[in-house]
């Protein structure tokens, strides 16, 4: 049965679809011709366009991508209409450029701008809700830096390209602080047995307490705490 199956399997519509071997030929050159294309639109775009990309630029390389892939595998789709997609995104990406350069409301828009998400180790809670940054994946971006705890953070910062600046307290004026390490916050409390720095787990209000309830965080009003940490940043 598997013998008989292998005879009568069409090899060349495996590996071919239903065109001819020339149209290998055709592939290899209609590649060659949009690849340059986009080497000299990415040329025309500038290196701001491919260094690090805002949403407004990422939707821009996709319809690039887009508009040159198709005419490398697909006989039915011309190079020349390719070609004329490149030419519409490219006037669109200009104008708009030269728009966001000159309004401040339309560079908002397309570019979007940057948020403050830590102001003096605490959380910028109706910043941070804006952004689709799970905690996790934020702790995980701020150790990668360095960073043990929010307490050695004057400012963090989402730049409109994504990427997180943070502004360090100089070593004598680091605070206590929420701590971001691996299974810091896994143990919360809202007792506490020991008088010193706690933390709120959700927002990162740092305050002293003494031994008893630990009562309602002041910045968020919830109730969760851990031991705060005021460790010097190694760099």
């Amino acid at each position: 049965m598997l013998i008989a199956t292998l005879l009568n399997f069409t090899w060349k519509e495996l590996f071919l679809g239903t065109e001819d071997w020339g149209f290998l030929l055709e592939i290899v050159l209609r590649t060659i011709i949009m690849f340059l294309t986009i080497i000299v639109s990415l040329r025309v775009l500038g290196k701001r366009g491919v260094k690090q990309l805002s949403i407004f630029e990422l939707v821009v390389i996709i319809g690039l991508g887009s508009a040159a892939g198709d005419p490398m595998f697909y006989k039915e789709v011309g190079i020349v209409s390719s070609m004329l997609v490149f030419l519409v995104i490219i006037i669109l990406y200009s104008t708009i450029t030269a728009l966001i350069g000159r309004f401040k409301k339309i560079e908002n828009l397309f570019e979007g701008k940057a948020l403050c998400l830590i102001e003096h180790g605490v959380f910028a809670i109706d910043n941070f809700k804006k952004e689709n940054l799970g905690s996790d994946e934020f702790f995980a971006e701020l150790r990668v830096k360095g960073i043990s705890h929010l307490g050695q953070i004057e400012f963090a910062i989402e730049e409109v390209s994504g990427e997180i600046s943070v502004f360090f307290y100089e070593d004598k004026d680091v605070k206590y602080g929420l701590p971001i390490m691996l299974n810091s916050l896994d143990h919360p409390t809202r007792y506490i047995k020991k008088e010193g720095y706690f933390s709120c787990t959700f927002c990162g209000y740092t305050e002293k307490k003494e031994e008893g309830n630990a009562g309602i965080c002041k910045n968020c009003s919830k109730i969760n705490w851990v031991e705060a940490s005021n460790k010097i940043r190694i760099t």
